[in-house]
């Protein structure tokens, strides 16, 4: 394997995830670490993920119906995701609901499962309504 040099943009992808503390497209890694390598591209962008996943570094997070894969940091416990419908950022969903087991079909074999839910986020969900007194 090649040995990967340190660099400026690599490191300040890397503090994107860290500070996101979320899965990131690669227009969102770029919107972030570009604040703090100026004059990073989409294409220095893709390039340093593949590696950065190449090495183990970040994990791929594919998500049903979206063409575009969005990258984490590797290294955290089993998660699930959340994905928001209104700016369609995702976040990670803590643990898991447990024995899934009884939902395979007879005969199957389990080898591996993604739970994605959907809704609003924090920031994009409406105001709640006010009590009258």
């Amino acid at each position: 394997m090649a040995v990967q040099r340190k660099t400026s943009q690599r490191a300040a992808l890397l503090k994107a995830f860290e500070l996101a503390g979320r899965p990131l497209s690669p227009q969102e890694a770029l919107d972030l670490a570009g604040r703090h390598a100026k004059g990073l591209g989409i294409a220095t962008v893709y390039r340093n993920l593949k590696a950065l996943a190449d090495r183990a570094v970040l994990k791929v997070v594919s998500l049903p119906g979206q063409s575009t894969a969005r990258y984490e940091m590797c290294g955290k416990a089993h998660h699930h995701h959340f994905h928001c419908r209104l700016c369609h950022q995702v976040y990670e969903a803590d643990g898991c609901p447990g024995n899934i087991e009884p939902l395979v079909p007879k005969g199957f074999v389990l080898e591996d499962h993604e739970i994605v839910l959907y809704g609003l986020c924090a920031a994009c969900k409406p105001p709640s309504p006010r009590r009258r007194r």
